[in-house]
């Protein structure tokens, strides 16, 4: 299985645009990964932590440090692919070991760049790509979604449909009326490569009500959340004054999509791929 992966790795690293991170006119880049590396490693254990073991909203897939579920591609990317085992289904899922901290009187921008594999939606129920960030604070025991989360690119059942969502204060109810939370929407014109971001904006640090984070696809800015939206000052605090971390991965399952049926198809044609994840700052 090894060397048919890593063979069908160097045929798909072709694919993958693999260029340089992009940097921004007034900005500079803080942290980013462009996921170098040969064709089947695992990503760099200085930047990322392979997660294992987390069930949540009643998933059923296992997450594996197996690079048949998280592998670099060799040409410039991180692939993330669930996989029906005779025991179930398994999947890669990744966080940060870096934090950032959205600083007052500055805009803070994460980015990434990201590609759905081309299964059709029909085969493709169940599956849901994620990248995001939450708050760091759940790493000292603040429960979710009290520690705060926001969701810069979502999409369910291969549905042509870009979800950014926001979590935060109580559940149920609170001002994110979890567990449901505000979410936003965009279509998503194909499966091709589209850069994904969220701006925290803080120069407005006098008075949080003013501040806001946008969420956007391919620079074009589809949804605004401000502080007066939120009302609360240390809810919003969690959101954008807080440390937070950065999540990618695929799920399968789940209150939200439902569960995988016998059309859902594995590997690489249901994969979320990567080429960069970009933390930037004026």
């Amino acid at each position: 299985m090894r060397v048919q992966t890593v063979a069908l790795l160097s045929l798909l690293s072709s694919l993958v645009s693999g260029g340089a991170i992009p940097g921004k006119s007034g900005f500079r880049t803080i942290w980013s990964d462009g996921f170098q590396g040969g064709s089947g490693s695992l990503p760099d254990g200085k930047n990322w932590q392979l997660i294992t073991g987390v069930h949540t909203n009643n998933e059923v897939q296992d997450y594996t440090t197996s690079n048949r579920n998280v592998q670099i591609s060799g040409g410039g990317s991180i692939q993330f692919v669930p996989i029906k085992t005779p025991q179930g289904w398994t999947s890669g899922r990744i966080e940060s070991k870096y934090t950032f901290t959205p600083q007052p009187g500055k805009v803070t921008i994460v980015e990434g760049k990201i590609r759905f594999g081309d299964n059709p939606r029909d085969q493709k129920q169940g599956i849901w790509p994620a990248f995001w960030l939450l708050g760091d604070s759940i790493h000292q025991g603040t429960p979710w979604p009290r520690c705060g989360e926001l969701d810069i690119m979502e999409t369910i059942n291969g549905n042509p449909t870009g979800y950014g969502t926001v979590h935060c204060g109580n559940n149920p109810g609170g001002p994110c009326n979890e567990p449901i939370g505000r979410p936003a929407t965009v279509g998503l014109p194909d499966n091709g490569w589209h850069t994904w971001s969220i701006k925290i904006d803080r120069t407005n640090s006098g008075n949080f009500r003013n501040e806001n984070i946008q969420w956007s696809l391919d620079g074009r800015v589809y949804s605004t959340l401000t502080g007066a939206d939120i009302g609360e000052e240390g809810v919003w605090g969690t959101l954008a004054h807080s440390p937070l971390f950065i999540i990618l991965n695929v799920a399968v399952g789940g209150d939200w999509p439902g569960a995988p049926n016998g059309n859902t198809k594995d590997s690489w044609g249901s994969m979320m791929e990567v080429e960069y994840v970009a933390v930037y700052s004026n």
